[in-house]
């Protein structure tokens, strides 16, 4: 069984070739394998971790290409199903702060109880999902159904709360209830700095009681990313802020994916949460400098030093 299960969006990502303010401005766009659970589960397999992706495409070219593109990463793929539906796609507009992106929803939505057998959940240690992906039916009843079964059966949930109104359909209040459900289980919580702005209606003022906010939900771990300005990491037994370094960002698109991957994968590997998040740290630092959500191999000590 895999040690990490990744449950959401895989999807084609059109991303400017060039920084721009909005559509108009952007002159080409590169088609590149995404969807931030994808995203996840490829660098956890370039970290050396186990990992299975759950996930739906469609019947259609971008579904192969996309399917592909996950299988050579080295990620289970058994529980990825193609769908009538076409691929979802989202096009990213790129900024050297947050990219702006228009979503495309489609296959992405149907994701089923027949992908999510028991003994998957059951076997993992860590199941992941995002706010993207709990934003339409039938998946997030189903994913919120599993991840109760996972975490009665041991496994830690983990939870990117990307929050967005285009995705939610300005909906607050029902996201509001599904991290309140996730969180409940004692899940591991990531979200930025600008999710928690979307989600709550007011901007982080405070660290600590941003991460105190979320983890009075029920949540055992909080990580606060903040961009330019690192994170911040709430735990039972640990609270500190890990500053960013300064690197040449050449694409931002998938920098938090990156920094959760790192961060898993020290935490299954047995390590403390300071280390957690250098490991964080350090596979955004990487990605960062590239264009593209997914790295090279990566090993799991370097990212400590």
């Amino acid at each position: 069984m895999p040690e990490i299960v990744a449950i959401g969006e895989l999807l084609i990502d059109l991303i400017s070739t060039n920084y721009a303010d909005d559509f108009q401005s952007a002159d080409h766009y590169q088609r590149l394998p995404g969807g931030s659970p994808a995203n996840l589960a490829m660098n956890l397999a370039r970290l050396g971790r186990s990992v299975a992706l759950v996930a739906t495409v469609g019947q259609d070219d971008a579904g192969t290409l996309l399917l592909t593109a996950v299988r050579e990463a080295g990620v289970d793929v058994d529980h990825i199903a193609r769908h009538a539906d076409p691929t979802t796609l989202i096009l990213v507009t790129k900024s050297r702060a947050v990219s702006n992106f228009e979503p495309y929803r489609l296959a992405d939505r149907q994701i089923g109880t027949e992908q999510l057998p028991d003994a998957l959940v059951q076997g993992c240690q860590v199941i992941h999902t995002t706010a993207f992906a709990l934003s339409k039916e039938p998946a997030r009843s189903n994913i919120l159904a599993s991840m109760a079964i996972a975490a009665a059966a041991g496994a830690k949930p983990s939870v990117d709360f990307n929050y967005a109104d285009k995705i939610w359909g300005d909906d607050r209040a029902a996201g509001l209830q599904t991290l309140t459900a996730l969180a409940a289980h004692g899940a591991l919580v990531k979200v930025s700095e600008v999710d928690y702005e979307r989600l709550f209606g007011e901007p982080v003022r405070e660290y600590h009681a941003a991460a105190a906010r979320i983890q009075a939900l029920g949540a055992s771990v909080v990580c606060l990313t903040l961009g330019p300005d690192g994170c911040y990491v709430l735990a039972p037994d640990a609270a500190f802020h890990l500053p960013a370094r300064p690197v040449e960002v050449k694409d931002t698109t998938g920098a938090g994916d990156a920094f959760w991957s790192g961060f898993l994968a020290a935490h299954v590997a047995g390590y403390p949460w300071y280390e957690c998040a250098l490991a964080g740290r350090g596979m955004a630092e990487k990605k960062l400098t590239r264009v593209g959500a997914v790295l090279e191999d990566v090993v799991l000590e370097e990212l400590l030093e």
